[in-house]
């Protein structure tokens, strides 16, 4: 009898200390059933995690919703939620963009329950990837689509139904075509952020595009990936092939940082990056395995108006797509595996944002900020000379982000009313470190030699 007594003044004890100091216990996991979560219930998984986690997380929705009315769901993740902080690079996720691929769309959702319990739980990787970069999820850019797709007989799935929203309009050929802009024969005009080089559009994008659209726009993302099914690949810029073909290799300026990136992910994918990994039935030749799990997007087939390579050609963002499963609509008994698949590839990635360089462009006379400021990059590893033509600028607050593989670079920073600044600096890209600090103080043109624009 005094043992039982003992043993539950002991645990009643222990409850007390757990009301009365909760920072000297542990955070208990919160409960995640991997499933087909309805658009009601991703939205309520979403505070949940924020109720969880609400010093490490906001809850936001994208400024349009979708056709029918369904918000646009965004959780962010970092130590400081709500603010952009200094040389702190911006990364995002995004899935679910053809409603009837949802395999993307449970595995962002458990990727921010399991973020936020183990920053909480104290896992130093979690921490330090968090402390140093802000993430943005949106599992789902087609709730309508999931919809339709969902209300089908798991033992009678289309290939396709469910793809399209609401308006029957396949999100991943909405965007602004920019490639052509690149494409053009003599083009002469800026290498990067080239939506306002269009003159005009002759079509009216769907909601959710236009949305995804500000989303990329307002915040300075560095890095992202969009999550489809449909096989098991990394794809990498650019989606469209040059000339109208249906498929033939197109390179970006950025190929061989584009291809780190996407090895990045598969390689740690539990099969993707696998020469043996199994094809799936429907995948053509070459099967991606033999090929470390990656493929050039136009290589396999070329696609317009893809968000893959507007996010490249409008803004500083690299994204790359990730097929994560050969079926539409996977039965939900595949989800648990799917999670032990991508897990490591899905958190590797993210590290990904803090490759190549960083650095603030600042008035040499003032110290103020030079926003819009254009870094131009020529690659000289091995006494090559290669510049590759894809510029990126700064922010408002004169900060930027450039991703480059380990090697030699001339980095140089321009802009009106300033002289050109350049560096020789040498990319080592230390594992899970921040990338490396360059800096540029811009002296001021005397005002008799000021461009006149």
């Amino acid at each position: 009898m005094f043992a039982v007594i003992r043993r539950s003044f002991v645990f009643c004890f222990y409850l007390f200390l757990l009301e009365t100091n909760k920072n000297c216990a542990r955070h208990l996991p919160t409960a995640f059933k991997l499933k087909h979560h309805n658009n009601r219930e991703l939205a309520q998984t979403l505070k949940d995690v924020h109720r969880n986690c609400p010093t490490i997380t906001r809850l936001y929705v994208l400024d349009r919703t979708s056709v029918r009315g369904v918000p646009l769901s965004v959780i962010e993740l970092s130590n400081r939620p709500g603010f952009h902080l200094p040389l702190k690079p911006e990364f995002k996720y995004s899935a679910n963009m053809h409603g009837n691929e949802v395999v993307g769309r449970e595995m962002l959702l458990k990727l921010a329950h399991y973020l936020c319990d183990e920053y909480e739980n104290g896992n130093e990787q979690i921490r330090d990837l968090l402390n140093h970069t802000r993430i943005h999820i949106l599992p789902s850019l087609n709730p309508d689509g999931w919809e339709v797709a969902a209300a089908q007989k798991p033992s009678h799935i289309d290939w396709l139904l469910g793809r399209q929203n609401a308006n029957r309009v396949d999100l991943n050929r909405d965007f602004p075509d920019l490639d052509q802009l690149v494409f053009e024969e003599n083009n002469t005009s800026r290498n990067n952020h080239l939506l306002s080089e269009l003159q005009k559009l002759d079509y009216v994008p769907q909601p959710e595009t236009v949305a995804a659209m500000h989303w990329i726009m307002h915040h300075p993302f560095v890095l992202s990936a969009n999550l489809h099914d449909g096989d098991v690949v990394a794809n990498y810029p650019y989606d469209e092939a040059r000339g109208g073909k249906n498929r033939d290799y197109s390179v970006s300026p950025d190929d061989e940082t584009f291809r780190h990136l996407a090895l990045s992910y598969a390689s740690k994918h539990k099969h993707m990056g696998k020469p043996d990994n199994v094809p799936c039935r429907n995948q053509t030749p070459p099967e991606f395995g033999r090929q470390g799990g990656i493929t050039n997007g136009a290589a396999w087939y070329s696609l317009q108006g893809g968000m893959q390579d507007f996010n490249y050609l409008s803004s500083n963002t690299f994204d790359i797509t990730v097929e994560m499963n050969c079926l539409k609509f996977a039965p939900e008994r595949m989800l648990p595996d799917e999670w032990d698949n991508n897990k490591d590839a899905l958190i590797h990635y993210m590290w990904q944002t803090h490759i190549g360089i960083k650095g603030f462009v600042r008035s040499e006379m003032t110290g103020e900020p030079v926003a819009n400021a254009v870094i131009q990059v020529t690659n000289v590893t091995n006494n090559a000379l290669s510049v590759i033509n894809h510029d990126i600028t700064t922010a408002g607050t004169g900060e930027y982000w450039r991703l480059l593989t380990p090697g030699d670079y001339v980095i140089k920073a321009s802009a009106v009313g300033f002289h050109p600044r350049t560096k020789l600096v040498t990319v080592t890209n230390t594992k899970k470190h921040s990338a490396q600090l360059v800096n540029f103080a811009l002296a001021e043109l005397e005002k008799s030699l000021e461009d006149p624009r």
